[in-house]
Order: structure tokens, then C-alpha cells, then sequence
């Protein structure tokens, strides 16, 4: 993106009076010691232009004065040139998260009844993060046949091939590139929770899908994505992560779980919170992790706020966990789907002055 720039310095002349009218400026000066060690520069002319007062002393200001000027207009110009760049690729990147919001929006409520799925996608992708070799993560491996076909993600076949249909959506016209499987795969997860959101929402007002939406803008946990909208940018696996790394949850144990959970800096807290992910039948699943003493009161405490008009510590702590999880051993590349910036210039300001 190009910056206007201009120069001080090319205002000097302007500034100065025609100095080659004058006789030549005294420079001569008389150097006297008043004590031991200490000189005292004086000047034996005063240095005053004979007509306008105009003083070599003050040109030597005014000149200074200039180069000032022009080092904080260059400086400030790169400032200001990277400022415009980071807040050009801020905008790109939001306006293409929006139309990624869109679409996954458009899919997922076309096709309630995979919400469970997709959610478990997401999880599965992510889980396969290992702490110790910092390998696996939410990087969209799940996406390969021998990875999306193993025990563990039995079922799941069909949520992947929706976001399969949204990413040509999506790439078709995107002017940054096309979106990352690890990058739609939770950006997905984020959409089926909005969705199952305002559809309690929508319960709650009796079925009115008016009420529902307008309950929801005033109370709902909309808010509180601003994180997981910034991580964004993240990177896909070029092959499956290893097997052997989740287990199958609608028959592992609680304990498993647990182990699970804590092997990737989680515990019972966030175990219960997300529930909806482990099954598609979260009230069923729910039921099996109360009978831990560590989950219960989790399951408790969210069962009551999922009762309440705003649910707003299920929800809060649901962004949360699914925030974190999101990012398992991930570099975010926060300039990811930026694309060069075309200027430009409109002439017909110019042109209806000259027809006028």
C-alpha cells in the first residue's frame, strides 16, 4: 500500500530571505579564559542581517527546526504505512471469518441432527494432542480416510462430508486462500454450539423463533467469542495423527475420561462442561459422569445454569474449554488468509469539476 509523503526541507528556501543581498555574516569570535580550566566562547559582532533582522543564528534554528520536522515525517509516514497494513489484514481476516460464520451457519441449521457430530469432530481432531512430544492437536488430520474410518470416530463420516460441501462454499470465493480443515473443523464446533444455543433459547420462549432470537442477543454468551475468533489461522497436518491417542467414548469409562482430559491439561471441570461432545445423547452421558465424585458437582452446577434464562456459566465456561481446546499445541498464524490490498482512486470528483 503506498504512503504519501512530502518534505519539509523543500520549504526552507521559502523561509529564508535572499541571502546573496548581504554583505558576508561575521563569524570571528574572541576566546577569552576567565579562570583556570574554564573557557568562555563571546562573539564580537552581532550576528544581525542589516535590513529585516533576519539573524544567521535564526536561520541555523529554523534549519534545524526543518531536519526535525522531516525525521518525524518519515518516521511517522512507515508508522502510520503499518498501522493502515495491520488494520487492512484485521478486517480481511474478520470479513472472511464472517463469511465463514455464515455459511456454517446456513449448513448446521439445514442439518440439526448432525450438531452431536460435528461436535465430536472437533473434539476427536483435537484430542489427538500429545504434551509430551507436542505433536497432534487441532490440525485437521481427522480428515484423512484412516483417520476419519478408525473405532474412535465411528459415525462422524457424514458431519465431516457437510463441511467437505461448506469448504468449497467457502474457497470459491475466498481472496486470501482457502480455509484450513483444522481452522473449519472448529470454527464448525463453534457454530453447532451457537446453534443448540439459541435453540434453548428458542425453547424457553415457547417456540417462538422471534422471542427466542431477541432472548438470546439479551442474554445469551455471544460475547464472549472474541478469543477463539482471534486464534485463527490454524495450520493442517499433512498426514494422520497416531492412533491409539482417544478413546472410544461412548464406551470408555469415567476414570478414562478423566485420564483423557487431564493427559491434555484438563479436568473433571471441563469434562462436565462438555458433555455435549462425548455423545449424542448429553443427558445419557451426563448421567454416567455424575457418578464420579470429581464430576458431579460440574454436572450439577451446569445442569442448574442450562435451567436459567441466560445459562451463562454453562455457556461462559463451554466458550472457555472449547477456546482452549481449540489451540492444543498450535501456532496461530495471525496473518493467515491476508491478501494484498489494491488501491483505489476515484475520479470523478475531479472529472465533474471539469465539467462544470
Amino acid at each position: 500500500m503506498g504512503a504519501t509523503t512530502f518534505s519539509f526541507i523543500s520549504t526552507l528556501p521559502s523561509l529564508l530571505p535572499n541571502l546573496s543581498s548581504y554583505p558576508s555574516l561575521p563569524i570571528a569570535h574572541r576566546y577569552s579564559h576567565k579562570t583556570q580550566g574554564s573557557i568562555c566562547c563571546q562573539s564580537i559582532d552581532p550576528l544581525v542581517c542589516q535590513e529585516d533582522g533576519f539573524s544567521r543564528r535564526d536561520m541555523l534554528k529554523c534549519f534545524g527546526a526543518t531536519i526535525g520536522m522531516e525525521i518525524i515525517a518519515s518516521s511517522g509516514s512507515s508508522v502510520q504505512t503499518a498501522n493502515a497494513a495491520d488494520i487492512i489484514q484485521r478486517r480481511q481476516r474478520s470479513d472472511f471469518l464472517g463469511d465463514i460464520k455464515k455459511s456454517l451457519y446456513t449448513a448446521i441449521k439445514g442439518k440439526p441432527e448432525l450438531v452431536p457430530s460435528i461436535l465430536m469432530l472437533a473434539l476427536n481432531d483435537a484430542m489427538t494432542y500429545d504434551k509430551a512430544t507436542k505433536s497432534g492437536g487441532p490440525n485437521g488430520s481427522i480428515r484423512f480416510s484412516s483417520e476419519i474410518s478408525r473405532l474412535e470416530n465411528q459415525g462422524l463420516s457424514a458431519a465431516l462430508d457437510l463441511l467437505e460441501e461448506v469448504k468449497k462454499e467457502i474457497d470459491s470465493s475466498s481472496k486470501g486462500g482457502p480455509i484450513s480443515y483444522a481452522d473449519l473443523i472448529q470454527c464448525a464446533a463453534q457454530s453447532a454450539l451457537k446453534n443448540s444455543f439459541l435453540a434453548s433459547a428458542i425453547r424457553k420462549a415457547g417456540g417462538n423463533e422471534e422471542k427466542g432470537n431477541l432472548l438470546y442477543t439479551a442474554y445469551g454468551s455471544n460475547g464472549q467469542w472474541g478469543l477463539f475468533d482471534r486464534n485463527f489461522g490454524r495450520t493442517d497436518a499433512q498426514e494422520p495423527d497416531p492412533e491409539g491417542r482417544i478413546p472410544q467414548w461412548g464406551k470408555a469409562s469415567v476414570q478414562e475420561m478423566k485420564d483423557k482430559f487431564t493427559a491434555v491439561g484438563f479436568g473433571p471441570r471441563q469434562l462436565a462442561v462438555m458433555s455435549a461432545f462425548l455423545g449424542p445423547d448429553q443427558a445419557a452421558t451426563e448421567s454416567l459422569l455424575a457418578t464420579d465424585k470429581d464430576v458431579l458437582p460440574w454436572v450439577v452446577k451446569y445442569q442448574r445454569s442450562r435451567e436459567t434464562v441466560s445459562e451463562t456459566d454453562y455457556e461462559v465456561d463451554l466458550i472457555t474449554t472449547l477456546t482452549k481446546l481449540s489451540c492444543l499445541g498450535q501456532q496461530i498464524n495471525y496473518e493467515a488468509y491476508t491478501y494484498p490490498a489494491v488501491a483505489t482512486i476515484s475520479l470523478m470528483p475531479a472529472l465533474e469539476k471539469l465539467g462544470a
